[in-house]
């Protein structure tokens, strides 16, 4: 492929084509924007109540939640007392006393169900757990920065 611009000149055409380059990445680029906004993580819709004290959960390695609904979710699947009863059980197997449950309920949730659920941790021997709140400052002290997920 050598281009003759004039004279009798035998140079071969060393310029790169990057057009080809370009259009490919334009349609990749719009690809990506396309499944981007499909993409949606997936929560359960919960408003945990407020408190001005609490502490972060250090080692959590289950998070069970109840939403307004009264359903159970454990580590965002939905559960029921017996699956979850039995995963306890294996957790307690498989790691002995460091299980450790992270609690949260809607705040709608009847304070029996709450009661309920930690009941049933209890009954299988997970002796640590914590529950769950949206922190707000204590009345005259400046509210803290929150990072969320």
């Amino acid at each position: 492929m050598a281009a003759h611009l004039g004279g009798d000149s035998d140079e071969l055409m060393a310029d790169i084509n990057v057009t080809p380059f370009v259009d490919i990445v334009l349609v990749v680029l719009i690809i990506f924007m396309v499944t981007a906004t499909a993409i949606v993580r997936q929560a359960i819709e919960i408003k945990l109540p407020d408190a001005a004290t609490g502490s972060t959960a250090e080692d959590t390695s289950l998070a069970i939640t109840i939403d307004a609904k009264k359903a159970w979710y454990l580590d965002g699947q939905p559960v029921s007392v017996e699956e979850l009863r039995v995963v306890l059980r294996a957790a307690r197997v498989e790691r002995g006393d460091a299980v450790v449950c992270l609690l949260a309920a809607d705040h709608a949730v009847p304070h029996g169900e709450m009661v309920r659920l930690i009941d049933v941790i209890k009954q299988e021997g997970v002796a640590k757990f914590a529950i769950n709140i949206d922190p707000v400052p204590l009345p005259g002290e400046a509210p803290q920065a929150v990072a969320t997920p």
